[in-house]
């Protein structure tokens, strides 16, 4: 009986890690896209504001834009 009383302890301790360990992964992973996606959104208003009235490079800025979006 003790056997599976401390069979049951070291699953459950096992299962806490292994849990916490993927989500920190995930956690990180998020936070890398979320500084990618704002580092877009930065390159994405320099080129606009550097375009000015230029249309045809404030089109070019616009794939600046989708990739931001993208990473949603």
């Amino acid at each position: 009986m003790k056997l599976k009383y401390c069979a049951v302890i070291f699953m459950t301790a096992f299962l806490t890690v292994a849990c916490g360990g993927a989500e920190r992964k995930a956690n990180k992973s998020m936070a890398k896209v979320n500084e990618e996606r704002l580092a877009l959104v930065e390159k994405y208003q320099k080129c606009v504001k550097k375009a000015g009235d230029n249309e045809a490079e404030a089109a070019a800025c616009e794939t600046y834009r989708k990739s931001a979006e993208a990473l949603q």
